[in-house]
């Protein structure tokens, strides 16, 4: 099959890698595991993940509709705040609704009877390195902090979630900051049913202990008596993904530059918002290029990288760790194509599943 760059390739083979060490989990530890719909909503790789997963958790009406519809399985609601005019469809849509505050929960608890209900918590520790990212910032709106008041509201309350990982691959870490969840909760989790403890975790990736934080979370659920759920989105899907371009023109301006036809404005968003290089493999050679996106921002650019031989117009790059965050981030900037969105089955073949037209973007406007 002949296929035209820009495009994702999600890669079957390399995501059930992923979902092997999920599955794992879930028999070692005896948690659940919901995708994170924030991260990873490409509904075409359903179909495999939902072998391996317990359903799905998201953030907003949209994300949980697609959930109920495309995965199945157990459909956990979470917002910052729900509006009075969708709360009613929400809860059609979910098995969980999880309230962000002690307000939200007062408001709409009544017209959310029917679910199994549940608080965000904040803990006021994480393990984000930006601010930009992180749940426990000064002033975070993101969950109830004081245990007094959630005391209040506790005998109505089935579960809680607590998010504060954030891309931690530190086992010891992790232990660290649960360790900090029990000091200031621990009093209120043995009242719940269950608790979930939000994505973040790195517990897929090489070298991870995956035994020892089967045990930790197996004797946290012991200890308190209440089901754990993890809410894996990176974890689920990283190295599942490339996102394939092609080079259009070379030059210098003291350094050898390639623009390729992508975007990280449009294409890779992360990257430019967290100020990180994209990842190209394997980076080795005597010819060191910038690679340049085709907007017209000055500082859209994938990184620096080497090859073995020259770049020429023509020639493909595959961009690394393309599946978190980026496909339900691409966006229209500047009218640039938006990527086709291609599936390599566990077959080796590929099936291009999106394609995207000039009506695609007339349609996002007005």
């Amino acid at each position: 099959m002949k296929l035209q760059t820009p495009y994702y390739l999600i890669d079957k083979s390399a995501l059930l890698k992923n979902l092997r060490v999920i599955q794992r989990v879930r028999e070692q530890s005896g948690a659940k595991v919901l995708l994170a719909l924030k991260c990873f909503a490409t509904w075409s790789v359903f179909d495999l993940m939902r072998e391996y997963m317990d359903g799905t958790t998201s953030s907003s009406l949209f994300e949980v509709r697609l959930g109920r519809e495309t995965f199945g399985g157990e459909t956990h609601a979470y917002s910052v705040a729900y509006a009075d005019h969708e709360i009613d469809e929400v809860v059609s849509y979910a098995d969980k609704i999880i309230f962000n505050s002690i307000s939200q929960f007062e408001r709409f608890a009544g017209r959310a009877d029917t679910l199994s209900r549940g608080l965000r918590l904040n803990p006021g520790v994480s393990s984000s390195d930006f601010d930009l990212a992180d749940p426990a910032r000064p002033f975070s709106r993101l969950g109830e902090w004081n245990p007094e008041k959630v005391a209040a509201v506790v005998d109505r309350l089935d579960g809680f979630m607590i998010h504060n990982n954030c891309e931690n691959a530190d086992f010891g870490r992790f232990d660290r900051l649960l360790g900090q969840i029990e000091e200031r909760f621990g009093a209120l989790l043995s009242r719940v049913d269950w608790v979930s403890l939000g994505g973040g975790i790195h517990f897929t990736g090489e070298g991870y202990p995956v035994d020892a934080f089967c045990e930790r979370l197996k004797a946290f659920s012991q200890r308190y008596g209440v089901q754990v759920y993890l809410e894996p989105g990176e974890a689920a899907v990283t190295k599942s993904t490339t996102l394939e371009v092609t080079v259009l023109d070379t030059l210098n301006n003291g350094k050898d530059l390639a623009i390729v036809d992508s975007s990280t404005e449009a294409h890779m968003l992360d990257l430019l918002i967290y100020r990180q290089s994209a990842k190209v493999s394997p980076d080795s050679g005597p010819y060191r290029y910038m690679i340049c996106g085709k907007s017209c921002l000055a500082g859209d650019i994938f990184g620096e990288f080497s090859f073995e031989a020259p770049l020429k117009p023509g020639d493909r790059i595959s961009i690394n760790d393309a599946a978190g965050y980026t496909m339900v981030k691409k966006n229209w900037f500047n009218g640039v194509q938006m990527p086709s969105i291609v599936v390599r089955e566990l077959d080796g073949s590929l099936r291009c599943v999106r394609e995207f037209s000039f009506e695609d973007y007339k349609s996002s406007l007005s």
